[in-house]
């Protein structure tokens, strides 16, 4: 490598490295926020998350951004440069096009905006006052059309949006897979909730201490392989997993009393987004690829945890018994078979996070279809709580009571997230497709979840998945795993063999 290039590259690196500080500061603030910051401190608090966003964005589309990656970018440069290199500043590129134009005043408006928003939305949900919250909210949605229009539209105004979270996904791509999966979804539940062999899930509703809870929640993640010397566990309103570098990745859970399963789950799901980031290469460490690929790919590791592992009957197999022993009176005469039969259960629902398998899919394409409405056509934030109700009642056959458990229940659209949800279902249909190829390539893999021997599950992947960080594109990384581009079938398949034993149809 010429001198004068080994010289620009350090430089750019060290500019890299200065916004990774403030990445970290901003993220470790929005986390203490969620988790326990004085809530009379937030509004301020929001202004300095705004401030200090704003100092990062501002290196991100500098002049002396700009120039670093004209100079790199230069093919008789590029050619000097190693693959991770050259990945650094595909990246660092593709947020200094897409964001050059945006005045930084207005992007520190959004920034605080936000930040605010997000706290005023816990208490919008505990309230169920949408009325209170729809002034922010529009306020946000009427900031992101702006935004759209500084990226440029990608095909639909709402593909400019999924782009952000799945690279190269769009409302085409996405309407197709949605329409498979729902084909065959739609006939499976229509067969369980024919079936005459429902199980049932009464003794469910128990109280179940809370101390408890968090013990064996401490405990799976333990058996999961979570390193606590670089993470923790923290209680908030929504569980979320925030990674400020490999050495820190922290996650939340939410307790209900009357359900032993809700905080369990929560944990496994976050705790499959920290093994992801837990586990990236070393040498990815302040650089943009220490993260992952895309949000498609991080919820296949926090669904594939939660549920193809966390719900299997090889899992309650090994830690049924622990279970007891943390809540012996109210598990004591239940058998481990009814207890896995129960948290497989599917039943219409309204909240996402503790839906079923089989019925989650269809929260995520109601969510979909009305963000699509919003970019797409138009749809009014005042209308949100109608056509909310509405889409729950066509998909599942039920309304919600109130705002709080409707609308109001996910904090993605208060933090600006729109076009994040499809990842979720996205998610599913990867962790499916990547645990076809782990069967074959671990035929001990069942056991090893029976015998409490998550480890070699945990080193599959992260050789396979958690190292590449985000040096790899989601497709390079479905491809080289499984062979193939993604494929709905595998999570339909899945879910029709599942079911159909669970069920006895």
């Amino acid at each position: 490598m010429d001198n004068d290039v080994k010289v620009k590259l350090e430089q750019f690196k060290e500019l890299v490295r200065k916004i990774r500080s403030y990445y970290e500061a901003v993220a470790l603030l929005h986390w203490d926020l969620r988790t326990g910051a004085p809530r009379k401190g937030a509004e301020v608090r929001s202004e300095t998350i705004g401030m200090l966003d704003t100092e990062m964005f501002k290196l991100q589309i500098s002049d002396e951004m700009g120039g670093y990656l004209e100079y790199l970018s230069n093919p008789n440069v590029a050619d000097q440069l190693d693959d991770i290199d050259r990945r650094i500043i595909l990246d660092c590129q593709k947020e200094y096009e897409r964001n050059k134009k945006i005045p930084a005043k207005k992007f520190q408006e959004y920034s605080v905006l936000t930040a605010h928003a997000q706290t005023l939305w816990e208490d919008a949900k505990e309230n169920s006052d949408f009325e209170g919250f729809e002034p922010y909210l529009s306020k946000i949605v009427d900031m992101k059309q702006e935004f759209i229009e500084y990226w440029g539209v990608k095909g639909t105004r709402y593909d400019t949006l999924i782009d952000m979270y799945e690279p190269d996904m769009t409302v085409e791509k996405l309407d197709q897979v949605f329409s498979k999966l729902r084909g065959r979804l739609v006939p499976l539940l229509e067969a369980i909730k024919a079936s005459r062999n429902q199980p049932d899930n009464e003794f469910l509703n128990q109280i179940f201490e809370k101390e408890q809870q968090e013990k064996f929640g401490l405990f799976i993640l333990e058996q999961m392989g979570y390193d606590f010397e670089a993470g923790r566990q923290d209680e908030s309103v929504h569980p979320f997993a925030t990674g400020l570098n490999p050495g820190d990745v922290r996650i939340t859970t939410h307790y209900l009393l009357d359900d032993v399963t809700s905080a369990l789950f929560s944990s496994l799901h976050e705790g499959g987004h920290a093994l992801y980031e837990q586990n990236i290469d070393a040498n990815l460490a302040g650089t943009p690829l220490a993260e992952g690929t895309s949000m498609g790919i991080h919820e296949s590791q926090s669904r594939l945890w939660e549920n193809m592992i966390g719900r299997s009957r090889s899992f309650w197999e090994r830690y049924y018994s622990d279970l007891q022993q943390h809540f012996g009176p109210q598990l004591q005469d239940v058998k481990m078979e009814d207890f896995y039969r129960a948290v497989n259960r599917v039943e219409n629902s309204l909240i996402r996070i503790e839906a079923d398998e089989l019925t989650y899919n269809l929260h995520i394409i109601i969510r979909y279809e009305i963000e699509k409405m919003i970019f797409n056509e138009g749809l009014s934030v005042k209308d949100l709580p109608q056509v909310w109700n509405a889409k729950y009642e066509e998909y599942l056959g039920i309304a919600p009571p109130n705002d709080g458990l409707g609308v109001l229940q996910d904090v993605h659209w208060s933090g600006g997230d729109f076009g994040y949800f499809a990842s979720y279902s996205l998610g599913n249909m990867y962790a499916a497709q990547i645990i076809n190829t782990m069967r074959k390539e671990l035929p001990q893999f069942e056991q090893y979840i029976a015998n409490g021997e998550l480890l070699p599950i945990k080193e599959w992947l992260t050789d396979k998945i958690y190292r590449y960080g985000k040096s790899r594109t989601p497709s390079e990384l479905i491809l080289a795993i499984t062979g193939e581009d993604l494929n709905p079938d595998y999570l339909a398949d899945y879910l029709e063999e599942k079911y159909k034993e669970i069920y006895k149809f």
